[in-house]
């Protein structure tokens, strides 16, 4: 597919080059963005109507995989922005439709909040009305592409209506928007993952994504599905990666006085077998939860919240596997091991958390409801 073929040049071209800086520098891989927008790969999952290739979930997820093999803080990235473009396709403004498919315009979500943690579907953050325009408050705690991206899709308390939520879209640019700090992690460092800060955030009353008080149903039936599904490829991806560094190490690292490298030993194969079942594992689950979706099966819901967890999990234990079995050389930089080793705690912990996850999934098998 041309796309995938675009993909693998701006990967070996572009992203693999800038990777180790990326995370070194906790610099954002603006570079790689703005290739992927003229490769037209930001407009992946955009209508053709507005110049978007029309792709779906399955695509979006395969495109994330293959950027995280190589640098999973640009996967998170690109991940984010199909999740806010797909709310967008449905609601948004043609405008800002065509400019997302037209590769000029990388969005994002801007749902965690301070207040609220991991319970993203329950913003604290406040909108007003102020005549024709909406009056935003909000403490937003990690948001990716923070300040690099053009556009939010936020959250916030509903203006009048019953309900949880309310979408919107924010131009990056608005007055009133600050950076309290950035960011310096131990994972993802290049995905500018920062808290917003909006003070008196003035937008049209135009801006609202789908009704007053939708916010909820529009974060579980469209986001949720999506996001799940890409942080789960991104996980793959990632594992597939650091699979490949591994086994490449042991396969060329020699006992020169012995004659053999430390693939001859079976403590070695067998550790790199475990993290081969746990990859192929996850991707099975993965392709049956686009199953499940596709054919609207009744234990889709089931499949969505459990691929973001198991992928996660996964993810840590087969990048702990690699660091094991390629001792201290994983510990090198260049190695690139313990960068993806590192960018694997992020999932876990990414809201929806595992633990939350975990205790959706276990209200789901006992029949009890999910909120």
């Amino acid at each position: 597919m041309k796309h995938l073929d675009a993909l693998t040049e701006i990967v070996t071209g572009t992203l693999d080059p800038l990777a180790l800086r990326t995370d070194r520098e906790a610099r954002f891989p603006r570079e790689v963005i703005r290739a992927l927008g003229d490769a037209g790969l930001l407009g992946l999952v955009s209508a053709p109507a507005v110049g978007g290739l029309g792709l779906g979930l399955k695509d979006a997820g395969q495109v994330v995989a293959r950027i995280a093999q190589s640098c999973p803080s640009t996967a998170m990235i690109v991940c984010m922005h199909y999740c806010a473009t797909v709310v967008v396709e449905q609601l948004g403004k043609t405008a800002l439709r065509e400019a997302i498919a037209q590769g000029r315009h990388l969005t994002t979500l801007a749902f965690s909040e301070a207040e609220s943690r991991s319970h993203f579907w329950a913003p604290a953050s406040t909108a007003r009305a102020d005549g024709s325009s909406v009056v935003l408050d909000a403490r937003k705690s990690w948001v990716t592409s923070a300040f690099e991206a053009d556009g939010y899709v936020w959250s916030s308390k509903p203006l009048a209506a019953e309900g949880a939520s309310t979408l919107w879209y924010v131009d990056a640019k608005s007055a009133g928007l600050s950076q309290p700090g950035t960011f310096d992690g131990l994972g993802l460092r290049g995905n500018a993952s920062t808290p917003i800060l909006a003070k008196g955030v003035r937008i049209g009353s135009d801006e609202r994504l789908g009704e007053d008080g939708k916010g909820f149903d529009l974060m579980m039936s469209i986001v949720l599905p999506w996001f799940t599904v890409l942080s789960a490829a991104c996980s793959v991806g990632l594992m597939e990666g650091t699979l490949a560094r591994a086994v490449g190490h042991v396969a060329q690292t020699k006992h020169e006085h012995l004659g053999s490298s430390l693939a001859d030993l079976p403590t070695i194969r067998a550790y790199l077998a475990r993290a081969r079942i746990k990859t192929d594992m996850t991707q099975a689950l993965l392709d049956d939860t686009l199953a499940a979706m596709a054919g609207s099966r009744a234990d889709t819901m089931l499949r969505v919240l459990e691929i973001k967890a198991a992928a996660a999990e996964a993810a840590l234990e087969v990048t702990d596997i690699a660091m094991r079995v390629c001792g201290g050389a994983a510990f090198r930089k260049e190695a690139g091991i313990e960068r993806l080793f590192r960018d694997a705690r992020a999932s876990s912990v990414m809201a929806p958390t595992s633990d939350v996850l975990y205790d959706f999934i276990g209200k789901a098998i006992t029949g009890l409801p999910l909120f």
